[in-house]
């Protein structure tokens, strides 16, 4: 497992000046050892690979064990340079043996990919006023790998005959069933599908073949949120409430729609190209009713609520205590349980109380204290006013939600983006990588565990407006 205290890091007394010096110089990167880090990249829009640490009997939970081990993923981005590509033809083409890239000729079309016979057929969907009965891998153009996974690679593709940039996540099947993942991978593509909202990374097609599953989402290029973090210093409060207010708001959008995250961590929280908060990643999360608990053994163990760790059961208010975590983070620049081994971390999140630092206003150790209650029934946003308990608390006064949920409130911090085909705030080690994938073998069940896969998102929203980098 890997600390969140990073090698390679040293006190500096400068650090490059960001827009009104809302970032607090900490620490600034040297070289850091990548064999010695976990860098999976944390899957751009996917689960990191399942690390099952601990024995338990499967009559505990009601989900398989899920722990993910701590990683930050901060080897950073390549220095700034342009980017964007020349757009290739290039297409993805699936065989029994292999996923290949088939440079397309003009007038060409790919062989037709046979889904699954108990794949449900397509109803004609409008999208861009034109109606198509079908979506597949002959209709994307791939340019470049952005990520990898446990169960395959995360892509940037675009959509044949279109400007559209997305991200294609690529998962195998074989892999799926074999770890037990299959109905996690068909919550994730579910939730996706009923979520809508400014802060929250939409999927906007899913289809599969015999022996992958694919999710087309939202291609977001700014880098994670805590990458700059830990590149620039901890934030100011001013920046930092912003960012909060907008995970507030999307977290509070699917609590409202029944679904709680359960792996709320840095590693899930993306900017933009105009510095917004992107939540992405849901491949553990999971949809509930209310007065209903969970009982699985999910998450990140120094973003994991207490009564997680005890197994007592939980609802929603574990995804509070995460924010919490992630709020502290952000505020003093590391989580405020780590260090030893995972039981020992599990111990101090149980056990310890939470110690906040003199620099911080009374206000944000109001909301801290509130967020980071060990006790769920009396965490902040779990009484009678839910999340208008954590809406109305003093530390966000200066925000207005309904111009925060506008898109209207600009941080003041933006990434350094040259335009929706810039990759420069993606690790060189998957940007690089040949545009390949391994061989797949068909899954070893006797049904197609995926049916009903196919969605294509019928509607504009927030993300489709003009932006001046298009």
């Amino acid at each position: 497992m890997v600390s969140s205290q990073l090698p390679g890091f040293k006190k500096t007394g400068s650090c490059k000046p960001i827009q009104g010096q809302l970032l607090i110089p900490l620490t600034v990167p040297e070289a850091v050892d990548t064999d010695q880090l976990e860098l999976d990249f944390s899957d751009v829009f996917g689960p990191l690979p399942v690390q099952a640490t601990t024995e338990a009997t499967e009559l505990a939970y009601d989900d398989p064990i899920v722990v993910h081990s701590r990683s930050h993923s901060l080897v950073g981005p390549s220095s700034f340079v342009s980017h964007s590509l020349k757009l290739s033809k290039l297409t993805l083409h699936e065989t029994e043996d292999s996923l290949e890239l088939l440079e397309c000729i003009a007038g060409e079309t790919n062989e037709e990919v046979e889904e699954d016979s108990n794949e449900e057929p397509l109803k004609d969907v409008n999208v861009n006023a034109m109606h198509v009965n079908s979506i597949g891998i002959e209709d994307f153009e791939v340019l470049k790998v952005v990520g990898q996974g446990a169960f395959g690679r995360v892509y940037q593709v675009r959509k044949k005959g279109t400007s559209e940039i997305y991200a294609m996540k690529v998962m195998r099947k074989d892999k799926i069933v074999e770890k037990n993942h299959a109905e996690y991978m068909k919550a994730e593509r579910d939730i996706l599908t009923k979520i809508d909202h400014p802060f929250i990374v939409q999927l906007k097609y899913s289809f599969q073949t015999k022996y992958r599953l694919y999710l087309v989402l939202d291609f977001i290029n700014g880098g994670h949120l805590f990458f700059q973090l830990y590149h620039h210093g901890l934030f100011r409060e001013d920046l930092a409430r912003i960012y909060a207010a907008e995970i507030v708001s999307a977290v509070s959008h699917l609590h409202t729609n029944g679904i709680m995250h359960r792996d709320l961590k840095p590693e899930n929280i993306l900017l933009d190209a105009d510095g917004h908060v992107m939540l992405t990643d849901f491949g553990l999360a999971k949809q509930f009713e209310e007065n209903t608990r969970s009982n699985s053994m999910c998450g990140t163990v120094e973003y994991m609520a207490p009564e997680i760790i005890l197994g007592k059961g939980y609802d929603k208010a574990a995804d509070w205590w995460s924010v919490g975590i992630l709020l502290y983070e952000m505020l003093t620049g590391k989580p405020p349980f780590i260090g030893g081994n995972r039981d020992k971390i599990q111990q101090k999140v149980v056990k310890d109380k939470i110690k906040l630092p003199a620099f911080l206003s009374s206000e944000a150790h109001s909301l801290l204290k509130g967020l980071l209650q060990k006790e769920a029934s009396k965490r902040l946003g779990s009484g009678p006013a839910g999340i208008d308990e954590i809406k109305r608390h003093k530390w966000f006064k200066p925000i207005n939600w309904k111009k925060l949920e506008a898109r209207e409130i600009q941080p003041s911090f933006r990434p350094e983006v040259e335009g929706v085909h810039c990759i420069a705030n993606f690790e060189k080690r998957w940007t690089d990588m040949p545009l390949s994938e391994s061989p797949a073998s068909s899954p070893k069940t006797i049904t197609n565990p995926f049916t009903n896969f196919t969605y294509i998102r019928p509607a504009a929203s927030f993300l489709q407006k003009s932006s001046p980098l298009v």
